[in-house]
């Protein structure tokens, strides 16, 4: 797919990665970034950022979590490009079991029902459009069978993973891929933040963490390539890029 000129939504686009993304569609690629984000303030700016740096962009106020809020951000945006990348909740307990369930479930809707009410609403238009693409950010956290800190965090991003590699049949109907990235530990400004509070000791023991352009790339490279629909890229480390087998 060509990118250039297209209408690119990316929640969660205030800062972070979901900046680095909208920076990376609308700077380097020439499409036209509209961040979604709760936090106006600080969404406007990063507008202006990409602006200031050559790209097109708009701010645009939205939740995720509220399904009002997510048509609305649809209708406004109508886009044919969808990055679903808002989330979080994973590392603020109380969790599940301790958590109230209005509690753990702000982090599912956050995280995953969002997400597919986004893309559920942006099929129709993207199809009037003449076809679009959806990424979705997902996590390691929704990898493996291992303990995690935050149940509902990490079932929120394995339904992610799991919705993405159900929509194959998207692409004939719609004429939309769908695909997802999954990475480790990302750089953002609260990772740096963790690390600086760290002992030396605790910072040498931690993962390396991934940086935000390694994701942004990443996004790019699905979004680019017409021949990928329902797949789920995995970024770690120090470690190529690897598109998940679908029977795994």
């Amino acid at each position: 797919m060509r990118l250039e000129g297209r209408t690119a939504l990316v929640t969660g686009a205030a800062a972070g990665t979901g900046r680095a993304i909208a920076h990376r569609l609308a700077v380097g690629e020439g499409a036209v970034a509209v961040l979604a984000d709760v936090d106006a303030a600080r969404g406007a700016e990063a507008a202006r950022a990409i602006e200031a740096d050559g790209g097109r962009a708009r701010f645009l106020r939205a939740d995720v979590a509220d399904a009002d809020g997510v048509r609305r951000m649809v209708a406004d945006a109508a886009p044919s490009i969808l990055v679903n990348n808002a989330g979080g909740g994973g590392h603020v307990p109380p969790h599940f079991p301790d958590a109230a369930p209005e509690e753990w479930g702000a982090t599912l809707d956050l995280n995953l029902r969002g997400a597919m009410l986004a893309t559920q609403l942006a099929l129709e238009p993207m199809r009037a459009a003449g076809g679009g693409a959806v990424v979705n950010v997902a996590s390691t956290a929704g990898l493996g069978l291992a303990p995690y800190a935050s149940p509902e965090y990490g079932a929120a991003k394995a339904g992610l993973i799991r919705f993405t590699s159900t929509l194959g049949p998207l692409r004939e109907r719609f004429g939309v891929r769908v695909n997802c990235v999954v990475p480790d530990w990302i750089l953002t400004e609260r990772a740096r933040a963790e690390l600086e509070a760290m002992s030396a000791e605790e910072r040498a023991a931690a993962p390396e963490p991934i940086p935000m352009a390694e994701v942004a790339d990443a996004v790019v490279a699905l979004l680019r390539d017409d021949a990928l629909a329902a797949r789920v890229m995995v970024l770690r480390p120090g470690k190529p890029r690897r598109l998940l087998d679908p029977v795994e």
